[in-house]
């Protein structure tokens, strides 16, 4: 497993570069971590999300945070300072737990709550298909994108995020987990009592992250796998 801590700029390189590691993996088997955390907030969709369903737009607006969709599924999320983000890129097995969605799901996620419990000494739990929850708040949330031969997992760890922020950027979604028993997004997510820093090494042991990933998609590449994440019709796509 290769390691790489690198936060790009602009938001929607950040989202670009998790898609080019997806690539390198299908391209050469080499897996990688990497950990980023965004120095501005923003909103990011997931693939099928709804533009007007799941987030305030005006309050967005108003504030200048930018919107944004990935290739991933998963809910709408607020990325950004005090959010360590992750990505995951594993080669798929022909068996095994990453050979289906829902075992790729459930063994990674035993992984981090493993790992995250260890670091806090507190009870971690695994809620719906790919949240993870302390005292019952969620604090994490996840997605995968599948290619032919290796996915990307990623998702973000909330530590230091403006939860309020949170609050006034998204709708209450129109599809909520079934744990989540119609609670508001204030009484429903909540902060770790970790930093970045203790968070980033827990992931990487958890992970056997142990040699840096030197490669980098040149200017071009990074360019044209952002442009599609700040277009208005793909942002608008559903």
């Amino acid at each position: 497993m290769k390691y790489l801590e690198l936060s790009l700029p602009a938001p929607e390189e950040n989202l670009a570069l998790d898609e080019w590691l997806l690539q390198q993996t299908e391209d050469s088997g080499v897996e990688t971590l990497r950990l980023w955390e965004s120095s501005r907030p923003f909103v990011v969709l997931g693939r099928s999300n709804s533009l007007a369903g799941e987030v305030d737009t005006e309050a967005c607006r108003q504030r200048n945070i930018p919107i944004l969709r990935r290739v991933s599924g998963g809910g709408t999320v607020v990325q950004g300072p005090g959010c360590l983000s992750y990505a995951v890129t594993l080669a798929i097995p022909p068996a095994g737990p990453l050979a289906s969605i829902t075992g790729t799901n459930r063994w990674i996620m035993e992984r981090h709550q493993n790992a995250i419990s260890s670091l806090i000494g507190q009870p971690v739990e695994v809620k719906g298909h790919s949240d993870l929850a302390l005292a019952g708040r969620k604090f994490s949330g996840n997605a995968q994108k599948r290619g032919r031969s290796a996915l990307l997992f990623h998702g973000t760890l909330l530590h230091a995020a403006d939860l309020a922020l949170m609050a006034a950027a998204l709708r209450h979604p129109k599809v909520e987990p079934d744990w989540r028993e119609g609670r508001s997004h204030g009484e429903f997510i909540t902060n770790l009592p970790a930093d970045r820093t203790a968070l980033s090494a827990a992931l990487r042991h958890a992970w056997d992250a142990t040699d840096d990933l030197l490669e980098r998609p040149d200017d071009l590449t990074l360019a044209k796998l952002a442009d599609r994440h700040r277009e208005a019709a793909w942002i608008a796509a559903r």
